[in-house]
């Protein structure tokens, strides 16, 4: 089977979508990094039409920014930003959760308490562990993304489902410990919360979850507020 031109390019920029994606959110490429274009095209070994495609959806994503001047780069927050994705992110979600609460059948609750024990598990892990691998930080983030798609899917909503998995992209990069020390978590952070929501009232499941998504963001805020003026600083020394 032959395939078209077009055919072909869409597949090349899937790919590199997908590796570029994976090296953002891994921190291979730190927040900030300039991306060439021509650059990529060549060590991937495709023309500049696959990347610009790649580096468009990724921009889509909010993982990528281009402007005037500056180029092409992987995103590099304020934390005035940071702190508006917290909230739009603690609305999606605690609506997520209330209707999970007032929805969700028997097996989607017990199946929610036992990965949320299995994610505490792996966040304890990260914690008592000398050894950071990053593959296996990667792997806990992206369990812990699909813990909080799980209650999105319980909550019935397709609309709702969708909306917060593209805000998980964003949050996934911002929130943990590729771009900011946060304090390590409650040694059962998701079990409480997933009991929460699959035991309790709508108005308790709110709560748990605003509660939930507030942890630490004062942190997180503080540390990129200490990177920026760290490279400003830089910079001016520089000049």
């Amino acid at each position: 089977m032959r395939f078209s031109a077009p055919y072909q390019r869409s597949g090349l920029a899937e790919k590199a979508y997908l590796i570029l994606r994976d090296r953002i959110l891994k921190g291979q490429l730190p927040l900030g990094s300039s991306l060439s274009r021509r650059a990529l095209a060549n060590e991937l070994g495709v023309s500049l039409l696959p990347i610009s495609e790649a580096l468009q959806r990724l921009e889509s994503d909010g993982l990528v920014e281009s402007r005037p001047r500056v180029g092409t780069r992987v995103c590099d927050p304020t934390p005035e930003e940071i702190r508006e994705r917290y909230e739009v992110r603690e609305a999606l979600e605690s609506q997520a959760a209330r209707l999970f609460a007032a929805r969700a059948g028997v097996r989607d609750r017990l199946h929610l308490v036992r990965e949320a024990e299995s994610m505490d598990a792996m966040f304890n892990r990260c914690t008592t562990s000398t050894d950071h691998d990053p593959e296996f930080l990667y792997a806990v983030h992206s369990f812990h993304s699909q813990l909080h798609l799980r209650i999105a899917e319980g909550a019935q909503c397709g609309t709702l489902h969708k909306a917060i998995e593209r805000n998980q992209v964003l949050i996934f990069n911002w929130l943990y410990d590729v771009a900011a020390h946060r304090p390590s978590l409650p040694p059962s952070f998701h079990y409480d919360l997933a009991t929460s929501i699959a035991n309790g009232t709508p108005e308790e499941a709110d709560r748990a979850m605003r509660t939930h998504i507030r942890y630490g963001l004062e942190n997180v805020l503080q540390s990129f507020a200490r990177d920026k003026g760290a490279k400003s600083k830089q910079i001016r020394r520089v000049k």
